[in-house]
């Protein structure tokens, strides 16, 4: 016994060894997490990349935030942006407008990709009428499409963004409005990434940026700040919610917890006996949090105690809406149990199910009835427990649509102005900001960059965008983008 221990002792001094050993203990999500926590620790250690040390840059108005983008390109014109003056003129050539010089040459120079004209040069350029009526809603008035009803009743609580812009013409501008870069840029770090780097934990039980929904393109958050600031991808499945999340082999929650405890008490004999080995405690805690996970998470997710008004709140009642309405209600419970950013993207398909070049009227008012209601019961729900005003909710898409016609019931991709959304956490509500042309053409009054978006998120948080830097990785100024005042409560 004697010559074993002290064989294993001469062993376990050897700080590869006792990597090693922690390595082979991992079971499951545990396994996959020391892995890829050593991994994270020799990149860092090699990049020179120096944590932040978990605090606000200063006094945050929001804890969190709710990240639902709308996958393909909501047409704005048709949303949260209504253009009667397309009516008017519908099936007239620009030109034939008042508005056939509304182009901003500053704001073309920088679409690296123009969308007037199709392959023929004419079908863009014919307008085309509104698929869909509009109304005005709530004290402040703002003008909604009628595919929103729900949302247009939370309109006194939400700020519009009627302004945004961006350079890709196409489906890689997902991972534009995410990151701020051109999908042929090379990759940088994501919102959700920069605000799970720049804060601490709020639960250490589980996860701080969550993912939920299809991602196509780029699956990665993290980039040059490593996997650790991946999103953690979850499915509304209390019996398997992540992958990894079981043991790799059959193993009971008992044994499981002996192999936790044996690893405990060869902890506290190395630390000692022995110096402590830094990179085996930092994985250590991610084993740990790996396991706590695993109950966890399917906690949160399990419905059981929410009430049935609740859970028709969220649209739980209706087939239409269910899918969606789940997923935004493990939104608001995950938020309650202080996970810092929440990522839900809708619509499937590689582009997107958003992405309609035809038959735009069907498919929007069907995709809009998807997201409505549960849109509007998560923001009355955060409002009545009164969460919403630490919660910040944000509705976003990649693009908008053309306000001319392609084929004959389509509209196509438009970066030149759309619309986005915020609120809570802080936002101004009954606000809208910004604006468009008589026709939706181009942002014409207080134009937006993704990346102001991204700067306001922050700040609400506490964060200062432009203090969010890793030594060796330069950030162009387009990155940091700017903190949209005029929507700050």
């Amino acid at each position: 016994m004697a010559a074993n221990k002290s064989q294993f002792d001469s062993q376990m001094n050897d700080p590869h060894n006792r990597r090693r050993f922690l390595s082979g203990a991992g079971l499951g999500l545990g396994s996959i997490a020391l892995s890829s926590m050593l991994a994270d620790e020799q990149r860092a250690n090699a990049a020179g990349l120096h944590l932040p040390d978990d605090r606000p840059h200063f006094a945050p108005k929001a804890k969190n935030v709710i990240w639902l983008f709308m996958r393909g390109g909501v047409s704005h014109m048709e949303s949260f942006d209504p253009k009667p003056m397309l009516n008017k003129f519908a099936g007239k050539s620009i030109d034939e407008t008042p508005y056939a010089n509304v182009s901003d040459p500053e704001l073309l120079k920088r679409v690296r990709v123009v969308v007037v004209n199709d392959a023929n040069g004419q079908q863009r350029k014919q307008l085309y009428p509104l698929q869909v009526g509009y109304k005005a809603y709530g004290q402040s008035g703002i003008e909604v499409s009628d595919w929103f009803p729900h949302i247009g009743s939370c309109i006194d609580d939400i700020a519009v963004v009627r302004s945004m812009w961006t350079t890709d013409d196409n489906h890689g501008a997902q991972v534009q409005f995410h990151s701020g870069r051109h999908m042929l840029d090379p990759r940088v770090p994501t919102i959700g990434a920069w605000i799970n780097y720049g804060l601490g934990t709020l639960n250490q039980n589980l996860p701080q940026f969550i993912s939920m929904g299809p991602r196509f393109f780029d699956r990665r958050d993290g980039h040059y700040l490593g996997p650790a600031y991946d999103a953690v991808e979850l499915k509304v499945d209390p019996s398997n919610p992540l992958d990894y999340a079981s043991p790799q082999r059959a193993v009971t929650p008992t044994e499981q917890q002996m192999g936790f405890d044996l690893v405990s008490q060869l902890n506290r004999l190395s630390d000692s006996r022995y110096p402590r080995d830094g990179a085996m405690e930092a994985r250590t805690k991610s084993y740990e949090l790996a396991f706590r996970m695993q109950t966890a998470v399917p906690d949160v997710i399990r419905f059981d105690h929410e009430t049935q008004a609740t859970k028709n709140l969220y649209g739980l009642d209706q087939p239409e809406t269910r899918a969606f309405g789940e997923q935004l209600l493990a939104a608001r419970r995950f938020s309650e149990q202080g996970v810092r950013f929440i990522q839900i993207m809708h619509g499937g398909g590689a582009a997107g199910a958003w992405d309609q070049h035809s038959n735009l009227k069907a498919k929007h008012s069907q995709l809009s009835m998807q997201v409505d209601r549960p849109i509007a019961g998560l923001l009355k729900d955060l409002k009545q427990r009164g969460m919403l005003d630490e919660t910040l909710v944000v509705f976003a898409t990649e693009f908008g649509r053309t306000p001319g016609s392609q084929g004959s019931d389509g509209r196509d991709h438009h970066p030149y102005g759309f619309s986005v959304w915020l609120a809570g956490g802080g936002i101004k509500g009954g606000v809208a900001h910004g604006a468009t042309d008589e026709i939706g053409f181009h942002a014409t009054e207080n134009p937006h960059y993704v990346t102001d978006i991204h700067a306001t998120i922050m700040h609400q948080l506490g964060l200062d965008s432009h203090r969010m830097e890793v030594a060796g990785h330069k950030r162009l100024e387009q990155d940091f983008g700017h903190v949209i005042h005029d929507i700050l409560a």
